[in-house]
């Protein structure tokens, strides 16, 4: 029996489920607690939704000349959660980030806002009190977050397929006791479908063996946004926030026992290469991963406290899941749990968990993608082939685990987080996950209070307090921004469920389309939503980076990494209008971003995966082939060239670039030698038959020849 089947049949089981309704009886109270001090919450000054944002520079000389009660260390979800917290105390708050905010483990998780179904095993199982305290304070905080940021966050049904009559009680009462936990704060009830009902919300599901399924409810975000949301609230109360500012130095001085106490950091902006000192009465570090390499700047030879662990996820097309349902896979081969959601119009995937190093560039590897893909396979009918060569983008993100050092891999090691204080009064916190960075934020804060002697207006206002965008969002906002504006309606949907009210200010800045209809709103590119209002927008956010826009402020790396890569000249283009850039600037954010999405994104990942397919055609196969490369072949020399390309498209009629041309030649050209022979052509053809190709614009030109087709871009996966 597997793990989760053994999590349910313990809450079926007479004995374990006397012993665990105890336990959630005893604790049951703590949701009432939650609604009397929201109750009692009034939130910090009315008008902080529509206080103007100061620029980057600005903040960067309030750094430089003020000093602080609190310095936060890391823009990620915690870090801007703590910023958040403690600026709306009225505590002088700055915040800093290395790179750009949630540009690490915060915009790379599986986008759920949850309490964590599997953790109610240590919760039951073995009496855990710890354990369902944690469960119950991610689903409370879960509610808060919907809640406070409407735009951004929705409940998302999840399916859980049962192909085992015995098996439905099981889960059925570990679905149940998640609900119970969640108490008043449930999204919706969790329910039992049949066979055919299941196969109905969830077409694509395997159906031999099918006997019905469960479907509970989650909360789904786009976490990056969500993450900049905090920021610029925080901005908005007051907070100075610098992303791309690194910390290479704790400062110290006695106190009055002649003890070394932190009292600010040496700072480096990244852009510029300065460095100054800010001075502050506490330092928080919340960097995540990087939690020990900053703990370490206080003690060197202090024991490492946080465990990395890398989560890899892909990106597949939107026909390979429902729009609406989302699917867990509870008994993956290696005994984890496998998600499969619908977001932003794709199907996201994930994720793996394998302890890792620290770096700076978190990479996917090819074993981690095919894994996911074989787990995928066994929930799929077989109507639905899943191909390689479907995968648009693949990343991995490492997780701060708190280390627990009798743990034998990271599934046993709780995301639960910790506060650490040093004798030196840096305060640190660690672990944790994203649906609970408030209430993180909320102990993290109280404690920097007590330890540093700082003097806050008021406790905590965060629970209930809106985040940027949320005040005037109503469900149909776009309805007013295609009305007032006359953008598309899928791109004013769009805004308003990522910008919330600001949308408006977007809007503003889009430009006149030249057409009928829309109006405004010239798309960053066509298969996507996003306009290039977007990116002025964005600077004024303090992006500054062309990496900011492709993988933060839009989320188009994270989507398609060849989408990104036909964005990213336009969005070089923009930024550099906006920001000033010289021509060497811009050659310099365009490598840094390709050499990202190469590296990060999957661009480049397995990237001869199509040339070591094996051939394996029969006679039959290989004269039709022929025959295709033939046609192509225009010159008749045993090769196709740029040329051949040439004549092809003018003889079909078809209206192709030279750029095209070059880049349809080049998906092939094996040997980067301008032309491409039949060895190369049967290489491919295998490919696409495998599917460790997904398209291909020259094999669809040689199956067309004499037809029109469309050479825009195929679509095929990294």
């Amino acid at each position: 029996m597997h793990k989760f089947a053994k999590t349910c049949y313990g809450l079926a089981a007479t004995g374990t489920l006397v012993g665990g309704w105890y336990l959630l009886k005893s604790l049951g109270g703590q949701s009432d607690q939650y609604s009397v001090v929201r109750a009692g919450n009034t939130v910090a000054p009315s008008d902080y939704a529509t206080r103007p944002l100061i620029s980057r520079e600005q903040n960067m000389q309030r750094l430089e000349s003020e000093d602080f009660d609190v310095l936060v260390l890391g823009g990620g979800a915690t870090g801007s959660g703590v910023a958040l917290d403690a600026v709306s105390r009225g505590l002088k708050t700055a915040m800093i980030e290395k790179y750009d905010f949630s540009s690490g483990t915060s915009s790379r998780s599986t986008k759920l806002i949850h309490g964590g179904v599997r953790y109610l095993q240590k919760a039951v199982f073995n009496f855990d009190i710890a354990q369902y305290r944690m469960v119950k304070e991610a689903l409370q905080e879960r509610a808060n977050l919907l809640d406070i940021a409407p735009h951004l966050s929705y409940p998302l049904p999840i399916m859980l397929p049962v192909y085992k009559w015995w098996l439905v009680p099981y889960y059925w009462a570990g679905i149940k006791a998640y609900d119970f936990v969640a108490g008043k704060q449930t999204l919706k009830r969790s329910y039992y479908l049949p066979k055919k009902e299941a196969l109905k919300l969830f077409p694509m599901l395997k159906k031999d063996a099918l006997v019905g399924a469960l479907v509970y409810y989650d909360g789904q975000h786009n976490d990056a946004r969500m993450n900049i949301s905090i920021c610029i609230t925080a901005a908005r109360l007051g907070a100075a926030i610098a992303n791309h500012t690194e910390v290479i130095e704790l400062k110290k001085k006695p106190d009055v026992d002649g003890q070394d106490k932190v009292c600010g950091a040496v700072l480096r902006d990244r852009l510029t290469g300065k460095e100054f000192e800010v001075k502050a009465k506490c330092v928080i570090n919340a960097t995540g991963p990087y939690t020990d390499f900053v703990r370490k700047m206080d003690n060197a030879n202090i024991r490492e406290i946080c465990q990395p662990s890398s989560g890899v996820h892909i990106v597949l097309p939107d026909y390979y899941s429902p729009d609406a349902m989302g699917l867990l896979d509870p008994s993956t081969s290696d005994g984890r749990v496998i998600f499969f959601l619908p977001w932003q119009k794709h199907t996201l995937a994930g994720t793996t968990d394998n302890k890792c190093g620290l770096t700076d560039f978190p990479t996917p590897t090819e074993e981690e993608v095919e894994f996911i893909l074989q787990e995928i396979k066994k929930y799929l009918n077989k109507d639905v082939e899943v191909r390689r060569g479907d995968v648009l983008a693949a990343w991995s993100g490492i997780r701060p685990l708190v280390s627990d050092p009798n743990a034998k891999d990271t599934q046993s090691v709780a995301r639960n987080h910790i506060i650490e204080v040093s004798p030196s009064n840096l305060v640190t916190i660690a672990g944790g996950k994203w649906t609970t960075y408030r209430h993180m934020a909320e102990e993290t804060v109280d404690k920097a209070v007590t330890v540093c002697d700082l003097t806050p207006k008021s406790g905590s206002k965060t629970l209930g307090l809106p985040l940027d965008g949320a005040h005037e969002w109503t469900p149909t906002l776009h309805i007013r921004l295609v009305q007032d504006f006359g953008l598309e309606s899928e791109v004013a949907q769009h805004l308003a469920n990522t910008y919330g009210d600001k949308a408006f200010k977007v809007a503003k800045y889009a430009k006149i389309s030249g057409h009928r209809w829309p109006v405004v709103g010239k798309r960053l590119h066509s298969e996507f939503p996003y306009i290039e209002a977007e990116i002025i927008y964005a600077c004024r956010e303090y992006a500054v980076t062309a990496l900011d826009i492709l993988a933060r402020r839009t989320r188009l790396a994270f989507l398609n990494v060849y989408a990104a890569e036909e964005a990213l000249p336009k969005v070089v283009e923009i930024m550099s209008e906006q920001l000033g850039w010289s021509k060497a600037k811009q050659k310099e954010e365009t490598d840094h971003a390709m050499l990202f999405l190469q590296r990060e994104m999957g661009l480049n990942l397995n990237k001869d995966r199509g040339q070591n397919v094996p051939i394996n055609f029969t006679k039959d196969e290989i004269n039709k082939h022929s025959k295709m490369f033939k046609q192509l072949d225009m010159d008749g020399n045993g090769f196709i060239t740029v040329n051949d390309l040439r004549k092809h498209f003018k003889s079909t009629g078809e209206k192709v670039t030279e750029n095209q041309i070059h880049d349809i030649l080049s998906e092939v050209d094996v040997g980067k030698n301008a032309q491409v022979d039949f060895g190369e052509f049967l290489q491919l053809m295998s490919a696409l038959r495998t599917g460790a190709v997904a398209n291909s614009r020259l094999a669809m030109a040689a199956r067309l020849t004499g037809q029109k087709i469309d050479v825009a871009r195929s679509g095929g996966g990294v």
